[in-house]
């Protein structure tokens, strides 16, 4: 019983988060919402041990999550077989952007004001 309760909750909170982003017109998608408000929901017991079963089902199964995007890329293989290399391309650029706007971040927080403070305390 636990387990449905759980899953009553990842859906109602995403479905509630679908119908802020529809009606308010929001830029973040429905589903981001629906976790930011599950983030939140998560502080009240009831809900921490609700979803934690379901949560855990969901993840000893993630592996079967997969199957349909699997499937979807064998539909299209002709797809990916005209634009593979443009895709590989694509893949590659945004990883090493993502790569190296996480490394730029680190530096710059690692020598900000609290940084500072850690090395005048070490002697």
């Amino acid at each position: 019983m636990a387990a449905l309760q759980g899953l009553a909750w990842l859906l109602g909170l995403q479905a509630v988060g679908e119908l802020l982003a529809r009606g308010l017109s929001l830029p973040f998608p429905g589903p981001v919402i629906g976790l930011l408000l599950l983030l939140l929901a998560l502080r009240f017991t009831p809900v921490q041990s609700s979803v934690r079963g379901t949560a855990e089902f969901l993840l000893s199964h993630l592996s079967l999550l997969f199957v349909p995007v699997g499937v979807g890329v064998m539909t299209h293989l002709t797809l990916l077989a005209d634009n593979g290399l443009q895709l590989a391309i694509v893949i590659v650029a945004s990883t090493l952007i993502g790569l190296f706007a996480t490394a730029w971040t680190l530096h710059r927080l690692m020598r900000g004001p609290l940084a500072q403070e850690d090395s005048a305390v070490k002697p």
